[in-house]
């Protein structure tokens, strides 16, 4: 992989060298309507947990503190500290655990320490009801783990952090109340100043890391079948590797279709639950997944997609108007970033940017499938699927899986390329 790919997606300010955002998103998840008005009322934290991971050099990853201390974090210091990150420096990952999202923040630093093996390893992390948010606490995660390692023991600005964004989960409920004690527009004096973040270069970078292949993602993800990326550590930008294939199927057509929600980094303890799944898009760093072909439908390894089935295979080629499309997007981001500098503006919104091509793409997709399906004849032409972007011949099993897949029912006029008249 390049360089410039394996860098973290979140950058400060003061690093971040290519266009700055002029707002800040949150994550869109998947078949939800995006609002990306600047004047929505701010989404309120809700911090179930904050937790620190260490490597014991005898007895491996372990949870050293946590608040509030009786939190069942079981599992969680294998995903905050993941296979293969005593080879970096730094890195950062979002995960699952059961239906909490996690964040953490990994950094090693070198100690004269016989006991520790000359190496201090630690992650510092937070569990909340939903990853949207998680990304505006990376720096404040970034800070802490820093201070854990040159002050280990201290865990006064993570308890005050705790106190002032908690949220209570009920064990007879699924919802979370926000604890009466947390005021989150008042910060505890004891925290530091958090300048809030976001995923900046997220979907440039995942567009030019796949290039015209962003469709056939695109297909994959809107037929909602098990993706796993894989890749050797740092796993936080392949966990925006994840994010940003999720959002390729954001669409405002009804409820089709069950709602995936991302992943983000597994491991082997997860293998149970990826059995049961119908439908997930995750990232790992163990190698061992590549084999275990029943957990997956699609498996990506760095830029290479591969499946398992004739059908899926065959959805890997590439068709005409894919390559249509993908001008098409990035003519679409070019004439963007020239209108705003010619306006003297010094910013282009990538996330809104992509999403949107995207959104409508499968607006205009699924609304004339379901047009042509309440029709009286129900018959889906060439001329359809043209206006839909898709190719008579290249996109026709696409079509028929897809229609297939959400119960569509339409009568496919399109001849097949292998079996003439």
């Amino acid at each position: 992989m390049a360089e410039d790919e394996k860098s973290p997606l979140l950058q400060s300010a003061d690093e971040d060298e290519g266009p700055r955002l002029r707002h800040h998103h949150t994550f869109p998840t998947i078949h939800r309507s995006l609002d990306l008005s600047p004047d929505s009322p701010p989404e309120a934290d809700h911090i179930v947990c904050v937790f620190v991971v260490t490597f014991d050099t005898r007895s491996g990853n372990m949870i050293e503190w946590c608040a509030p201390d009786d939190f069942e974090l079981d599992g969680v210091e294998f995903k905050a500290m993941v296979s293969g990150s005593h080879t970096q420096q730094k890195d950062f990952v979002y995960f699952r655990k059961e239906r909490l999202y996690g964040l953490a923040c990994y950094e090693k630093m070198s100690v004269e320490s016989e006991i520790e093996r000359g190496a201090r390893m630690k992650s510092v992390g937070i569990l909340s009801t939903s990853y949207t948010l998680l990304y505006r606490h990376i720096q404040f995660l970034e800070a802490q783990v820093r201070h854990q390692l040159e002050l280990p023991g201290v865990y006064s600005q993570l308890q005050a952090f705790y106190n002032d964004k908690k949220g209570v989960l009920p064990d007879s409920a699924s919802s979370l109340v926000v604890s009466p004690a947390s005021t989150p527009s008042t910060p505890s004096s004891l925290l530091p100043e958090m300048k809030i973040t976001h995923p900046a270069g997220c979907f440039s970078q995942f567009i030019k890391f796949f290039g015209a292949n962003i469709f056939t993602l695109w297909k994959l993800v809107l037929l909602q079948k098990r993706i796993l990326f894989f890749s050797p550590p740092p796993i936080g930008v392949v966990c925006y590797k994840v994010y940003c294939a999720c959002c390729l199927g954001n669409h405002e057509v009804g409820k089709l279709g069950h709602e995936v929600q991302p992943h983000f980094y597994v491991n082997v303890a997860d293998i149970e639950t990826l059995e049961s799944e119908v439908a997930y898009i995750a990232c790992t760093t163990e190698k061992i997944f590549e084999s275990k072909t029943s957990l997956h439908d699609v498996y990506v390894d760095n830029q290479l997609i591969t499946a398992h089935t004739p059908v899926l295979k065959d959805l890997l080629k590439l068709s005409d108007a894919d390559k249509d499309k993908y001008n098409k997007l990035l003519n679409q981001r070019s004439a963007n970033q020239f209108s705003y500098e010619g306006m003297g503006e010094d910013a282009i919104d990538e996330e809104e940017l992509v999403t949107s091509f995207f959104t409508q793409q499968n607006n205009d997709l699924f609304s004339t499938l379901l047009d042509v399906a309440h029709s009286h004849d129900r018959q889906l032409t060439s001329d359809h699927m043209r206006s839909m972007g898709l190719d008579p011949q290249g996109d026709r099993t696409f079509l028929m899986e897809l229609v297939e897949h959400y119960g569509i029912d339409v009568v496919l006029m399109v001849d097949n390329p292998c079996c003439p008249k």
